[in-house]
């Protein structure tokens, strides 16, 4: 995908993922920055950048998604997303998405350790065979992407007919095994008791499974990350020795500043998802849904899910969600910008793949970070605590994921939603033409 030609991008103001630069030039060749300075090559393509910010391509540390998820993704500036269950594995990256254009680039945790019956089967349609909405999503392939997609969906049925039982040490290290052996990058448990789910009674995995699973993963070189969606279910997170929470808890007991404090003195990180925790409890994203930069880029399906929300948990309220994650942010957690869009279902509502990353840093800039911060929790620190390298910062060497947005997010975060221009490895991806496939 890399391109060979020199582009330099100047007059911008740049924040490379930490700081602001100020007005730098930002050169790249070959899918990776080779200089930021004053200095324009005269062998480079000249992109005047003035009144305008240049930033990291986005990362959206929590997503479920597919091949035009991914696409949808990129239109937002979001040039990775990591996907927290789902088939998108070394493996599956191969299978699904290998040479092709213009979409995000993602990692994935494989499947999720969960109880039979537990999280999140309750948010899962309850139908026979395909599900509707991999059905309509059916509609557009050719015959041999149907034939082949229907053989993959069978063969996982009859690999869910012969589980193995991971409520049990041994089942569940062997699961763990399984998902890195598949090409998972990183690893998931679940720990939903189901309330804030409207579903209480959820059955759950054992403390001691959850932890030998961990344990499991760690040897095996990865990171451990837990569902949670209160403050009970973190207490147990911390407990089993995962890395980070790929959820903000949602109410706030008496309890919780020692909650922080060990979460803090554990260096575990935070994925806060606000977005969700806006729609558990009744709040659309109808607003972001019909900004004018945003309208134009979501199909009917995606305009008609922001419109919606979950609404499971009517009782909760935004400020707790916002002082938690205040709470945390200011005892030194890592705040990582994630978001947990899926798929299009008026159920799921509220959130939709690349936008709400967007919304999810004006809601972190709500709850009390500053702009900058939010940036980085989309950018830098992600980077670093998925230990992507090669990403997340503008900086000699890295790869040239970026976005030209005008104005300047860093004091205005809204500004983000500007959009001008993506590059993924340095290659300037087509935003018209994408738009124009939206239907």
């Amino acid at each position: 995908m890399m391109q060979n030609k020199k582009t330099a991008i100047i007059n911008a103001n740049v924040f490379d993922g930490k700081e602001i630069l100020g007005q730098k030039t930002v050169v790249f060749q070959n899918g990776k920055f080779i200089s930021i300075s004053k200095e324009v090559p005269v062998d480079a393509e000249v992109i005047d950048g003035r009144g305008c910010t240049l930033l990291p391509g986005l990362i959206d540390a929590h997503v479920h998604t597919s091949e035009d998820t991914l696409r949808d993704a990129i239109l937002f500036g979001v040039t990775t997303e990591l996907e927290m269950q789902g088939g998108m594995t070394r493996k599956g990256r191969e299978l699904q998405i290998k040479d092709k254009s213009n979409i995000a680039d993602v990692r994935s945790s494989g499947m999720a350790l969960t109880a039979p019956g537990g999280h999140p089967d309750e948010l899962i349609p309850k139908e026979d065979g395909i599900p509707s909405f991999i059905l309509k999503k059916m509609e557009k392939m050719t015959e041999k992407e149907k034939k082949d997609f229907v053989a993959a969906f069978e063969e996982r049925e009859n690999e869910d007919s012969n589980k193995i039982d991971v409520t049990i040490v041994d089942g569940a290290v062997q699961f763990v095994r399984q998902q890195i052996e598949n090409g998972a990058d990183y690893f998931k448990v679940m720990i939903e008791e189901g309330t804030v789910m409207n579903a209480p009674g959820l059955p759950m995995i054992k403390t001691e499974v959850l932890k030998a699973a961990v344990n499991e993963a760690h040897k095996l070189g990865k990171i451990a990350i837990a569902h949670v969606l209160t403050a009970e279910a973190a207490k147990t997170a911390i407990e089993v020795g995962v890395d980070g929470l790929a959820h903000l808890f949602i109410d706030r007991p008496s309890w919780t500043p020692e909650l922080i404090k060990s979460i803090a003195d554990k260096r575990i990180f935070v994925t806060p998802c606000l977005v969700l925790n806006s729609s558990i409890i009744g709040n659309s994203a109808c607003h972001v849904a019909k900004d004018e930069r945003v309208e134009h880029k979501l199909n009917k399906d995606w305009k008609a899910t922001m419109c919606s929300c979950f609404n499971t948990f009517p009782s909760g309220k935004m400020e707790d969600s916002f002082n938690n994650v205040k709470d945390l942010h200011d005892a030194g957690v890592d705040i990582l910008v994630g978001t947990d869009v899926s798929v299009p279902m008026a159920h799921l509502g509220g959130l939709a793949h690349g936008v709400s990353v967007h919304h999810e840093m004006q809601l972190l800039v709500e709850a009390g970070l500053s702009p900058i911060d939010a940036l980085r929790s989309a950018t830098s620190v992600t980077a670093k605590r998925f230990s992507l390298t090669d990403r997340g910062s503008i900086a000699e060497g890295l790869r040239a994921d970026l976005i030209l947005v005008k104005g300047n997010p860093t004091e205005n975060i809204s500004d983000s939603l500007s959009i001008l221009s993506v590059w993924k490895e340095g290659v300037k991806i087509n935003l018209d033409d994408n738009a124009n496939k939206v239907q």
